[in-house]
């Protein structure tokens, strides 16, 4: 018991909505990780991508469990609403990546070479990921803006889309990363420079609010991140319009598929990954833009 009666331990981040749900994903985080390591199994890039995805996200979520429990959290220099949140919505759409990615290159229609018991492991493993979106899921809704009320930005609208923008232009760079043939011309390079611009001053915003910092800036926030947002939607518009000219054009490429590109090692297979989630982070930055004119930003590291 501190001097004034309150309790070292925080009874409800166990007995509340919000600890039920941590719980969740610890529970079937720890799940999987033991099905793979046990027999399912991994391999090649995809594979080690999806488990680091779930060790990952175990590994963050039993530190927040553990910091709100033992009210730890109060003496890390860091916006502990805005981090749970923004982590919760990027556990999320890691999670739905792990479990789409996991299926299609471990789960085959017939029993694979080990056996058909793996392939039940196999099937365990992307039931029991695909159910532990909705933990996570389940916290940022418990976590979200709700219409009066006081909380961090990352809490709102516009700031769990700037995760959902930053993840996106993940996808994006492992496309470009995987034979796109980006560098051939000027105009797609310029494309390049718009992700990464992007992506990068998304990424410093996300960890300004996270780090409460906001308050110590020599120019107002709130201006600057709807401004950000609005030569953002300007960019990708330019993107959108210029990559599908220099990747599918018949000028500059291939229209359709090419019958003898090899499954995961075609450019222009890539290509297309680049122009679709092009047109994705688009619409987020354009949905950004709107709600971003109907919040009220609070610069402060209490928050």
């Amino acid at each position: 018991m501190d001097p004034h009666g309150g309790h070292y331990l925080n009874k409800d981040a166990v007995l509340s909505p919000l600890g039920a749900a941590r719980m969740c994903q610890l529970l079937l985080g720890c799940t999987i990780m033991a099905l793979v390591s046990h027999s399912a199994g991994y391999s090649a890039n995809y594979g080690v991508f999806c488990m680091f995805v779930w060790c990952f996200c175990f590994a963050v979520t039993l530190v927040v469990f553990t910091l709100d429990i033992t009210r730890l959290h109060t003496c890390m220099p860091i916006s502990w609403d805005n981090f749970t949140v923004a982590f919760a919505m990027l556990a999320t759409l890691m999670y739905i990546t792990a479990s789409v990615v996991y299926p299609v290159y471990f789960l085959q229609s017939e029993c694979p070479d080990e056996g058909c018991e793996v392939q039940m492991y196999r099937i365990a493993v992307t039931v029991c990921s695909s159910v532990c979106c909705f933990p996570y899921g389940a916290e940022v809704f418990l976590t979200r803006a709700k219409p009066g009320a006081v909380v961090g930005y990352m809490a709102t609208v516009s700031g769990l889309l700037k995760v959902v923008q930053a993840f996106v232009a993940c996808i994006i760079f492992g496309a470009l990363a995987n034979d796109s043939e980006y560098d051939v011309y000027i105009a797609s390079q310029y494309c390049v420079v718009v992700y990464s611009l992007c992506f990068s001053v998304t990424v410093v915003v996300v960890i300004l609010t996270v780090s409460g910092r906001t308050s110590s800036l020599r120019f107002p926030f709130d201006r600057f991140v709807v401004v950000y947002t609005f030569f953002a939607v300007i960019l990708y518009l330019s993107t959108a319009l210029i990559w599908p000219i220099f990747s599918f054009d018949k000028k500059y490429g291939n229209t359709t598929r090419p019958e003898d590109c090899p499954r995961g090692e075609c450019p222009w297979d890539s290509k297309l990954v680049v122009a679709v989630f092009t047109n994705v982070n688009l619409i987020l930055y354009f949905v950004d833009l709107v709600y971003s004119q109907r919040i009220r930003f609070i610069s402060s590291s209490a928050v």
